[in-house]
């Protein structure tokens, strides 16, 4: 099942589809081989460097290629795994299709991720700030109110890059335990540090992607386009596996709970935890309160479950790990499309104040919207369809949007029925991904400076189109669920 094509012709719609199957594979392998190309290639533009002996893992050719090449070849493999990707999912579940069964399709997933955990991670410096954050608490110092620069002459912290240098932790108590395991696990070396936090990642992701599986294995067409969705996804495996992004294990989290709702001591501790790794993941918990609203009792034991989690993580890490949130919740990123909003908003009324609460106000009105577009005609409120809207929601809405956020409504589509917001979804991550090419802020060559600076900002707007194409879509995917089940535009459902 995939979005709605315009229908002149229904054979040579679906002669495109089968013809799409190779192609589409063909984009999607490159592209993850291009990924495992930029790491292996050693520290550029793209790769931070880590300090550390050399036999230690992570490892890589050392090659030093330059930057217009790395950043080409990531520009290459951001847009050959969007495209193939999108073609795969438009083919996916046709008669005549020839795409790889969905075991082989995990397998390979699973296989690029456990590699790619062995070369250093690319594309962001994050991890660095991670490796950072771990060393403070094993040095028994509080990651939520100092920086790398309060530790001047560490080996570790000394490897976080501007602009980070000087920023404490926004990451919740779980992550922040994870973090000082590898700390501890790594020493003094930056390498294995940053090595033991990858295995972490790609075990998330890989358990995921296993779970996912298991879910959709009575369904062949399912467990395809779950595949295609997560495991053996282009995109995330650049942001999630080599990026090395925290938010998998928050992703893993909240996939493992709403596939274990019918365990409530279990599905509550898992979404305290997703909570305790990245508090925006606890959108996720209103989709099985929703489900549990005339059953109290169930919900008062997963919702006393989940709370006692967080409440005992932040307990331990200390009431300043709020403090954080609380500020980076106002801040709008450059490829956001509140980012022009704002710029009209200091155009019309004045330059003296940032406008954020009311972008904020705005925000929150529009995820609203998005949520109730989709879901005031779905099938069935259950949990996973609840989940999946509110997410998909937040990311098209929140001022403050970066691609890797976009895996957790990944993580959410899989476990519901395919329609076009598959499509609008990955299309979103693809514009993004561009717009943050690369997220790196050291290290870049000032005659691709206009990458950040015209680029980024023209995407903003790609992503207000994308927006409003998607309100205007899920309204009439609403007016046409009476449809036959099979109809093109239906809702999110469960199947």
């Amino acid at each position: 099942m995939c979005w709605n094509f315009p229908v002149t012709s229904e054979t040579r719609l679906e002669k495109a589809r089968r013809w799409l199957a190779g192609p589409a594979m063909v984009a999607i392998g490159a592209s993850i081989l291009l990924t495992i190309t930029i790491g292996l290639l050693g520290p550029s533009s793209m790769v931070p460097a880590l300090s550390g002996p050399a036999w230690q893992p992570p490892y890589s050719l050392g090659a030093e290629p330059g930057s217009h090449l790395v950043i080409a070849l990531a520009a290459v493999a951001l847009v050959l795994g969007g495209l193939g990707l999108l073609a795969a999912l438009a083919c996916s579940g046709r008669v005549g299709a020839r795409l790889p069964s969905a075991r082989v399709l995990v397998i390979a997933g699973c296989a690029a991720a456990g590699l790619l955990a062995f070369l250093p991670p690319s594309g962001s410096a994050d991890h660095l700030n991670y490796a950072a954050y771990g060393r403070m608490v094993t040095l028994g110092l509080s990651p939520y109110t100092h920086g790398a620069v309060d530790l001047p002459g560490d080996p570790i912290a000394d490897a976080v890059e501007e602009p980070w240098r000087e920023e404490p932790s926004v990451y919740g108590p779980v992550a922040t335990a994870v973090q000082a395991v590898a700390s501890w696990a790594g020493g003094d070396s930056v390498r294995l540090t940053i090595f033991v936090l990858a295995l972490v990642n790609a075990a998330a992701f890989i358990a995921t992607g296993l779970l996912v599986d298991r879910f959709t294995r009575d369904d062949p067409a399912r467990r395809l386009r779950a595949a295609l969705l997560w495991t053996a996804n282009p995109l995330l495996l650049y942001h999630l596996v080599a990026g090395m992004h925290v938010d998998t294990l928050a992703i893993a989290c909240m996939v493992a709970a709403l596939l274990a709702r019918g365990r409530p001591v279990g599905s509550g501790v898992l979404l305290g935890l997703g909570v305790a790794v990245k508090v925006n993941a606890g959108l996720v918990a209103l989709g099985p309160a929703w489900e549990l609203r005339r059953r109290p009792a169930r919900l008062a034991l997963v919702a006393g479950c989940a709370v006692a989690v967080v409440i005992v993580g932040y307990a331990i890490a200390g009431t300043e790990a709020i403090e954080p949130m609380t500020r980076t919740s106002k801040s709008i990123s450059h490829a956001s499309p509140w980012k022009p909003v704002q710029g009209w908003l200091q155009a019309v009324v004045g330059t003296g104040s940032a406008y954020r609460g009311q972008i904020q106000i705005g925000s929150l009105l529009l995820l609203g919207l998005i949520a109730w577009a989709l879901l005031r005609r779905a099938e069935r409120l259950e949990a996973p369809v609840v989940s999946a809207a509110l997410v998909v929601a937040y990311v098209f809405a929140t001022p403050y949007i970066l691609p890797w956020y976009d895996g957790l409504a990944l993580g959410m589509l899989v476990l519901v029925g395919a329609s076009a917001l598959d499509g609008f979804v990955v299309a979103h991550l693809l514009v993004l991904s561009l717009a943050y090419l690369p997220a790196r802020v050291e290290g870049q060559p000032e005659d691709l400076a206009w990458l950040s600076t015209v680029v980024r900002p023209r995407l903003a707007w790609v992503l207000m189109a994308l927006t409003l194409g998607l309100l205007v879509w899920a309204w009439r995917a609403a007016g046409r669920a009476h449809r036959p089940r099979g109809s093109a535009e239906r809702p999110l459902s469960v199947p």
